[in-house]
């Protein structure tokens, strides 16, 4: 069945009762059968829903301590050692929804604002002094204030913009969910993945978080995916707020919803990020009942790199700097840096201004510090977008990835953007570290052929030349 903009609410690929039997029936599960699952995860094929359910139940040290070692190795064997960095850049907080864990919730009271196409212009001209070559492109849901010819509008700006040194490549996409001919013009606007959060599964819950708002219509919500789909975007991005409903539930209804895309179009979510809720305008922490610990946060990410092994894992800055490194080691593959979560939030930064932002953040590492992290902790930064900008999206990077060539791409461009970076941005410490470690990484690349473009690419960079990639 597939959904348009008329028949959503025949939605009911999230089978509750399915899911609340798999939970159930696990609960009581062996130590025998987890460690069975176990071995059968370490084959990158995925798992089924029970299997899923089983391994949510481990909880003895020797389990978890398996299961982050298997998400180690897929992670490594699939996407190597680079890391995608991108940034946010928010562009309007006018919003008519009154979602009970937002800071942009229609009670709260401030000062609305979007930006001007000049804001827009000197939020991305800061932006780009950071290096950012990717961004996602957020805005709060207002049909009046901010409707779809203002996302297009902005999205043209933002291209456009480009510095001596830099510009945006890549711009993914997190608005509300809307119709089939909105989703065909993004992509007529070269809309790179189109990202959007269920926030969570769970109806009941769903229903109680979004009262008496556009957002709370849950079938409409939950088949957006489909719509992007038949209007021509065929890379989108999932997540649910942890916090909000059972984590287990979430889990397995993050993977009926990567099913139901995989069976109808072909191919499931690019990728999956995993937001925690955090402090908000207008919202206590205490309001909620479903949160997460840090440990219990670290196996989700775990199991989810082992449940879908060629997905995207994002985190953002919501994070503290400790539990972003430590889960670049357990499955995640995409990290925001220097991210700001208000409207104008760079340019306000950058003056020493602070305004109301949609949530906190925890690492506020500035992008430079940032890649010095990754590059002490073995792992490439990689600025690059080449994927998109080629044609490698949907199905047919999936083919790559699961083939187990994306590598022999991913690597060599991400050492490129890597050392584009450092030339325009870095500073004496960076330079020194990435010369030596990009030096270790070319030995590293296994077709001669390969590791020859990459030196030459190098070269050419340091002669100036800009946006070299496979």
């Amino acid at each position: 069945m597939k959904y348009n903009d008329h028949n959503y609410t025949e939605a009911n690929f999230i089978n509750h009762e399915l899911i609340g039997q798999i939970l159930e029936n696990a609960k009581n599960v062996s130590n025998e059968e987890i460690q069975e699952v176990i071995r059968k995860a370490a084959d990158k094929k995925g798992l089924t829903y029970e299997e899923i359910a089983i391994l949510l139940q481990a909880e003895s040290e020797a389990h978890v301590s398996q299961i982050y070692k298997i998400a180690e190795k897929i992670k490594s064997e699939i996407y190597g050692n680079r890391v995608v960095i991108f940034a946010p850049l928010y562009v309007s907080d006018y919003c008519v929804n009154n979602c009970k864990y937002c800071g942009y919730k229609r009670e709260n009271k401030f000062a609305r604002r979007k930006l001007s196409e000049e804001e827009i212009r000197a939020e991305v001209r800061i932006l780009e002094k950071m290096g950012h070559k990717r961004i996602a492109l957020e805005a709060g849901e207002d049909p009046v204030n901010c409707n779809i010819d203002y996302i297009l509008d902005a999205m043209k700006t933002i291209y456009s913009e480009a510095s001596e040194k830099s510009n945006i490549r890549r711009i993914n996409v997190n608005i509300a969910s809307t119709t089939v001919e909105n989703y065909k013009k993004l992509k007529a606007a070269d809309i790179g993945t189109y990202i959007l959060f269920q926030e969570t599964y769970h109806k009941p819950t769903y229903e109680d978080m979004h009262p008496k708002c556009i957002k709370g219509d849950y079938e409409y919500h939950l088949t957006a995916f489909d719509r992007s789909m038949q209007g021509g975007v065929d890379d989108v991005g999932a997540g649910v707020l942890f916090g909000l409903a059972d984590y287990k539930f979430e889990v397995l209804a993050l993977m009926m919803h990567n099913k139901h895309l995989e069976d109808n179009y072909g191919v499931g979510f690019h990728t999956i990020s995993v937001p925690r809720i955090k402090k908000a305008e207008g919202m206590e922490m205490t309001e909620f009942n479903s949160l997460i610990d840090d440990a219990t946060f670290k196996k989700i990410v775990a199991i989810l790199r082992i449940a879908v092994p060629f997905t995207g894992l994002i985190l953002s800055t919501r994070e503290t700097e400790e539990i972003r490194n430590e889960l670049l080691h357990h499955g995640i593959s995409q990290l925001s840096a220097g991210s700001c979560t208000g409207v104008g939030g760079y340019k306000e930064e950058e003056e020493g201004n602070h305004d109301i932002k949609q949530f906190a953040i925890s690492d506020e590492r500035s992008p430079i510090e940032v890649l010095k992290g990754l590059i002490r902790d073995g792992f490439i930064p990689s600025y690059c977008t080449s994927c998109y900008r080629m044609g490698r999206t949907g199905d047919r990077f999936m083919k790559l990835a699961k083939s187990g060539e994306i590598q022999h791409v991913c690597q060599p461009n991400a050492l490129m953007t890597l050392k584009e970076y450092v030339l325009d941005f870095g500073d004496a410490e960076l330079r020194e570290m990435a010369d030596h470690f990009i030096a270790q990484e070319i030995e590293k690349i296994k077709k001669p052929e390969t590791k020859q473009v990459v030196i030459q690419g190098l070269r050419d960079l340091s002669e100036g030349k800009r946006d070299i990639f496979l």
